[in-house]
């Protein structure tokens, strides 16, 4: 029955929005990365399939909602979320009130999944730009047209408010919104952030529906957690920064050293996370968002090591280029406020038993405890991360560093901690789905910074005002 109604749903669609080999289309929507001051990275996707296939079969209960009879072995095509790729061009049209920025025509190809990326450079600081994003399969083909706005960073010497969104750990299936996917994003969208940290765990490989045993399936990983429509509305609205962790890139626990899941191996995760997000240069990097507030995304899958070493002085997560970058830029910034983001705790604490491959855990104690100290002796410093599906505040005992957890993207995918466990670290505790904002504005001419946690619906559930120290 469920099959059948399927069928019906999807050939109602073909009849509503009828296929054609001339029209491409964005179903997959874009995103506007890494924005700074003067620079954009660009990303889309050009897709055959103008909605994708219906989500057709029932889950689990929660936490992880999988879904019931999930046949793993059926043709891709039929996956729920499935949305094919076509052959075609992209072209890029940017304007100001002052000025235009155009690219030519640029194929995208199968090898990429029919993906497009692309750095705009030359922009102004803190200015309005209108950006038309045009598809088509080839010159004298229909033209297909997205457009949105997006406001540059200012300069390091400007002071103005600033309000940004972050979020982790979304699993298809976790989804709570039937038709929109996630209430979170539509959330987010109301507080008009002016970016958006995303800090890994964007797909699961390695979960049911299907499991991403091959990089096709890995693919429509990625696509069919795109064509949610509170995704594809909310990131043609808000730029974002993403982070990579475990399971966007192989499966739990992920490093160089880890076997293969099924026919997919640590490389090929390198290649389709670089494939399927907005970042063309270094995975570690800063951004400054005037004088009042610097952030650093740091990469903690590439360069750690094996996570079953014992640990030492030599052991990273980081790797020796990433931990002097992080040392040299953070001392030279003047910014009032600095935040690391980190795809994985800290500070945590994080499950008493079977983890392993954070800084929280004793398996990377040393460098661990060598970043608490470094952070903490930074004026007016905090870290946020991800991982972790559970939102708290805390409080490290030792160093006194102050580390904020957005939680999973929604309450089906929370889980992992006894809310009763209250530790002497916790400031708060809340096992929830949602997401947090961090606002940095002056009152009296005195900067604070404020970070808010809310649930999926939007509704506020813990806010930390913090005023800089001189």
């Amino acid at each position: 029955m469920r099959h059948f109604l399927y069928v019906a749903t999807l050939l109602f669609f073909q009849s509503v929005f009828p296929q054609t080999n001339e029209q491409v289309f964005f179903t997959n929507g874009f995103k506007i990365g890494e924005l700074t001051d003067t620079s954009i990275v660009l990303w889309t996707r050009l897709c055959k399939d103008s909605i994708p296939v219906p989500v057709h079969h029932e889950r689990k209960t929660a936490p992880f909602r999988h879904p019931i009879d999930f046949d793993e072995h059926m043709p891709v095509t039929q996956m729920d979320g499935y949305v094919g790729g076509t052959f075609g061009e992209v072209s890029v049209l940017i304007t100001s009130k002052t000025d235009t920025t155009y690219t030519d025509w640029q194929y995208v190809s199968s090898y990429e999944n029919h993906t497009f990326k692309k750095k705009i450079t030359d922009l102004r600081p803190n200015t309005v730009y209108s950006l038309i994003l045009k598809g088509r399969k080839s010159q004298g083909q229909p033209i297909t047209q997205v457009q949105t706005t997006f406001t540059t960073a200012p300069d390091a010497n400007s002071i103005v408010p600033v309000l940004f969104t972050t979020s982790t750990c979304q699993f298809f299936w976790s989804h709570d919104d039937g038709v929109r996917g996630y209430k979170t994003y539509d959330s987010m969208a109301k507080l008009n952030p002016l970016f958006h940290c995303q800090t890994g765990d964007y797909v699961y490989y390695d979960k049911p529906g299907p499991m991403a045993v091959t990089v096709p399936l890995a693919r429509h990983k990625w696509s069919a957690m795109n064509s949610w429509p509170s995704l594809k509305h909310f990131y043609t609205q808000v730029p974002i920064y993403m982070l990579k962790d475990d399971h966007d890139i192989l499966k739990d626990d992920a490093h160089y050293e880890s076997t293969p899941f099924g026919e997919l191996t640590f490389k090929d995760g390198l290649s389709l996370w670089r494939e399927h997000v907005p970042i063309l240069e270094k995975p570690y990097r800063t951004l400054r968002w005037g004088k009042d507030l610097q952030i650093w995304l740091v990469e903690v899958r590439e360069f750690r090591d094996n996570n079953s070493l014992e640990d030492s002085a030599e052991k990273t997560i980081l790797g020796s280029a990433q931990k002097e970058w992080l040392i040299n830029t953070m001392k030279a910034s003047d910014a009032t406020f600095k935040i690391i983001v980190s795809p994985t705790p800290l500070v945590g604490p994080d499950r008493p038993k079977g983890k392993n491959d954070n800084h929280s855990n004793a398996s990377f104690q040393t460098e661990g405890i060598w970043l608490r100290n470094f952070l903490s002796n930074q004026k007016n410093t905090f870290s946020i991360n991800g991982d972790r599906h559970w939102q708290y505040v805390s409080k490290d005992t030792d160093t006194g560093l102050m580390e904020f957890s957005s939680g999973a993207i929604s309450d089906e995918h929370a889980q992992g901690w006894d809310p009763d466990n209250i530790q002497p670290e916790h400031q708060f505790l809340r096992v929830k789905g949602g997401f947090m904002s961090v606002s940095v504005k002056r009152e009296n001419q005195l900067p604070i910074i404020t970070f808010t946690h809310y649930d999926v619906d939007g509704n506020k559930v813990n806010e930390k005002v913090i005023q800089a120290k001189s």
